[in-house]
C-alpha cells in the first residue's frame, strides 16, 4: 500500500475526482458477422464464468447473423443474474451475445483510463451490488444498462491506476495460486475417500448374493409440490433435479433415510444421494428405500454411490437426458450379511464425517482468502472526492 500512498499524496493530495462510467466509455456500437466466430472468440452469457472466473470457450454456435463487437481491453458483462458476478476483460476481438454487455472506453479517454483499472473498478463487489440494486425482474433479473452506466467511478492520474492494476494483477495471480493448491488438495481427499469406498464395498460384496434393485427397494417417482414451486420457506427440504435440496416445502412425501436420484435434467441425473430427515421429492427424481430386511438403505446408498458412473451412463441422451425406472430397476445389488452391512455403514459413516470435516476447513480458508482479496482491493479502489 506504500507505494500508493506515496502517488497518492504527491499526485491526489486533494482528492481523486468521480465520474460516470457513462462520461468515460459506452457500449460497444460495432457489428460482427456470426461466420466470422467460433468457439474461442464468440462470448454467450453461458460460457462466461460466474464469481468473476472470465471466460471459456463457446460450446454453441451464436444464434443471429449478426452481433455486438468486441475489441481487446473491453469489459465484457454477464447481463442476465447480476448476481453471479460475470466479467471478463477481453484479451481479443470477437462477437457477443445480447445477453452479453460490451463496455468500451471512449477514444478521448483511452490515453487517461487504464482498461485493466477499470476492469478491476467493474469486477468489484460495489458494482455488483449497485447492478443487483437496480435489476429489472425478479425470477431472472437483468441489469439496468441505463443505470450502470450511472455507477459513480474513482478517476485518479493513470500514474496511479497502473501501480494499482499492477499491484492487483499480482494479488490475483497469487491468489489463484492459493487456490489452485487448496483446490487440489480438496480433490485428494475426496479421491482418497471414494477410493476407500470402492474397496470397502467391493470386499463387502465378494462372493454374495446379488438382487435387482426392484427386487429389494422400492423405486418410486417423486410428485410435484401442491402448494407450487417451493421457494425459501417451509419446514422441509424439496429434492427435485439434483441431489440437495433446490427449495423449501411446507409438507414432506418421502420419509427419511431415503436415497434419491435425479430422473431428468441437465447434469444431475444418476447422481446418488442420501437425505437424513423428512423431505419432499419432486417429479424430476426417483427415491429409494429398502423393503427388505436383510438390506439396509444406507448399505444401499453406499453400495449405489460407488457404481455412480455405471448409473450415469444408463441415461438416454437424445433430447433431454433421462434415467428410464425399467432400466434401474434392473441394476444389481449385493446382499451381504446385515452385520457386514452395518460394519461398512459405520466405517463409511465415520470415513465421510472426516472427509466432510476436512473439506469445510479448506473450503473455509479458501472463503476467507477470498474475502481477504475482496477487502484489499476495496481498498485500493477507494478513493477520497475533492472538498466541494
Amino acid at each position: 500500500m506504500s507505494s500508493i500512498d506515496e502517488l497518492i499524496s504527491e499526485l491526489a493530495t486533494s482528492g481523486v475526482p468521480h465520474l460516470t462510467l457513462g462520461d468515460v466509455a459506452r457500449y460497444s456500437d460495432t457489428r460482427v458477422d456470426a461466420f466470422e466466430l467460433d468457439e474461442t472468440n464468440f462470448v454467450g452469457v453461458d460460457n462466461l464464468v460466474a464469481d468473476k472466473g472470465g471466460r471459456v470457450d463457446a460450446s454453441y454456435p451464436p444464434n443471429t447473423a449478426r452481433l455486438t463487437a468486441y475489441e481487446p481491453g473491453d469489459i465484457l458483462i454477464g447481463n442476465i443474474r447480476p448476481y453471479l458476478k460475470k466479467v471478463w476483460r477481453a484479451t481479443n476481438a470477437g462477437g457477443c451475445s445480447g445477453d452479453v454487455l460490451a463496455i468500451r472506453i471512449l477514444q478521448e479517454h483511452r490515453k487517461s483510463l487504464d482498461s485493466g483499472f477499470l476492469y478491476y473498478l467493474l469486477s468489484s463487489d460495489r458494482f455488483f451490488a449497485y447492478n443487483m440494486g437496480h435489476a429489472k425482474g425478479a425470477r431472472m433479473p437483468r441489469g439496468n444498462k441505463a443505470a450502470i452506466l450511472d455507477f459513480q467511478i474513482p478517476f485518479p492520474p493513470l500514474k496511479i491506476q497502473r501501480e494499482i492494476v499492477r499491484i492487483l494483477d499480482q494479488f490475483t495471480e497469487l491468489q489463484a495460486e492459493l487456490d489452485g493448491e487448496l483446490e487440489a488438495e480438496l480433490n485428494a481427499r475426496r479421491s482418497q475417500y471414494e477410493y476407500y469406498r470402492a474397496r470397502l464395498i467391493d470386499r463387502a460384496s465378494k462372493d454374495e448374493i446379488w438382487r435387482p434393485l426392484g427386487e429389494l427397494a422400492s423405486v418410486r417417482t417423486g410428485q410435484a409440490p401442491p402448494h407450487g414451486v417451493p421457494a425459501s420457506s417451509g419446514d422441509f427440504a424439496f429434492v427435485n433435479a439434483g441431489t440437495t435440496e433446490s427449495g423449501r416445502s411446507p409438507e414432506s412425501n418421502t420419509e427419511a433415510d431415503s436415497v434419491t436420484i435425479p430422473s431428468r435434467g441437465q447434469g444431475a441425473v444418476g447422481i446418488v444421494g442420501y437425505q437424513d430427515a423428512p423431505f419432499w421429492c419432486g417429479p424430476l427424481c426417483y427415491r429409494i428405500r429398502s423393503n427388505e430386511e436383510r438390506l439396509s438403505t444406507r448399505f444401499l446408498y453406499y453400495f449405489l454411490k460407488s457404481i455412480q458412473p455405471s448409473i450415469r451412463a444408463l441415461q438416454q441422451t437424445g433430447g433431454t437426458p433421462a434415467l428410464n425406472r425399467k432400466e434401474l430397476i434392473l441394476v444389481e445389488v449385493p446382499l451381504p450379511s446385515i452385520e457386514v452391512q452395518a460394519h461398512v455403514v459405520d466405517v463409511l459413516d465415520r470415513f465421510d464425517a472426516l472427509v466432510d470435516g476436512l473439506s469445510a476447513g479448506l473450503l473455509a480458508e479458501l472463503t476467507a482468502r477470498r474475502k481477504q482479496y475482496e477487502y484489499y482491493r476495496n481498498r485500493l479502489l477507494t478513493f477520497k472526492e475533492p472538498a466541494a
